[in-house]
């Protein structure tokens, strides 16, 4: 049996592990502050890093963040893996610099080439963004885990953050729903072959280049689609100071995720995200339960949610395209109404 293999029996014998609910986190956090004049984003906010500022002119991004396994592959593994650590930094305007590996793994179970497999999937992407893996931590756990904690540099001037938009502003989704979806689809062996690669494809692709564009045409505000899915963290951006309108027509989704959703094949984080969000969440029109399921599906390595003016949110489409990121206007900002999203 190749390592591919053993991973694969190793995948599907594996649960997906969830992120604490939006509710859940939010009553933990709520009791830790943390307070110094250089602190610059704490725990306030749910904001995707931490930054801490060295200098006038240089503050330092931290975060961590670490998955079960998602695909067969273990090199992918590691890709995924890598990019979901590192898209924090980037969401919060930041260059990424240097990461440690953070590896929880079976070795009696599965040989040590998996591992060096993951490792080396990791090490491509943080290479890829020109930062540097420089050691980690490993223990040994009954289920796989791999990411990274990771350290990047911004501008004290310059951090992107989740809940600055400005009325008037569109939002750009710079890669499509329903991965927490079909990566629960995987895990039980629904799709084919070529749907899991491109579901790979784009969990693997960096949040970089799009981070890069929100910079140069002057975002408001950005933030990653992750545990909280795409409607938890529209709702974040709003402040509860503004409200967003969704255009459901034009948020890009995977097709392949609306069966699977009928199917009930849906993540538990995804189900929580409902739960928690309904009251905050006004449907203009009836869009089906599994469209709706897909809004509020948990994402792993989902893309950018950027804010800017209509004229540098245009701007913003049109570089992404060019550059290949299937980014799409899925969303405006008006001033704040009776709830925080509406979705037309």
């Amino acid at each position: 049996m190749n390592n591919s293999a053993k991973l694969t029996k190793f995948v599907r014998a594996a649960g997906c592990a969830a992120k604490l609910s939006p509710g859940s986190l939010e009553n933990v956090t709520c009791h830790l502050k943390s307070f110094h004049k250089d602190l610059l984003v704490g725990f306030e906010g749910n904001e995707d890093a931490g930054v801490y500022r060295i200098t006038d002119d240089l503050a330092m991004v931290q975060t961590v963040d670490f998955i079960t396994p998602v695909v067969d592959d273990p090199f992918v593994y590691g890709q995924i893996a890598a990019a979901n650590s590192l898209s924090d930094v980037f969401a919060m305007g930041g260059d990424a610099k240097t990461a440690l590996n953070l590896v929880g793994f079976d070795g009696k179970n599965h040989p040590t080439e998996i591992l060096t497999e993951i490792l080396r999937g990791g090490m491509s992407k943080v290479q890829e963004c020109g930062a540097v893996i420089v050691g980690g931590h490993t223990i040994e756990t009954p289920e796989m885990i791999y990411g990274l904690s990771c350290t990047g540099f911004v501008h004290p001037d310059k951090i992107l953050r989740n809940n600055t938009v400005q009325e008037g502003d569109l939002i750009v989704l710079t890669k499509p729903l329903g991965l927490g979806i079909l990566i629960t689809a995987i895990k039980a062996d629904l799709l084919d072959e070529t749907t899991v690669r491109k579901v790979a494809e784009t969990m693997k692709t960096l949040n970089y280049k799009a981070s890069l564009i929100a910079r140069e045409f002057n975002a408001h505000a950005c933030t990653d689609v992750t545990g909280f899915g795409f409607l938890g963290h529209l709702r974040e951006m709003s402040g509860g100071a503004k409200t967003i309108e969704v255009e459901s027509s034009s948020v890009p989704f995977f097709p392949e995720a609306l069966p699977m959703a009928s199917m009930g094949i849906i993540p538990a984080g995804s189900y929580a995200n409902k739960e928690y969000l309904e009251a905050h969440v006004h449907f203009k029109r009836t869009l089906g339960a599994d469209l709706e399921m897909i809004l509020f599906d948990a994402q792993t390595s989902g893309g950018l949610l950027i804010s800017a003016t209509p004229k540098d949110a245009q701007k913003i489409l049109e570089r992404c395209v060019s550059e290949g990121i299937p980014a799409a206007i899925v969303a405006h900002v008006v001033a704040k109404g009776d709830t925080d999203i509406i979705v037309g």
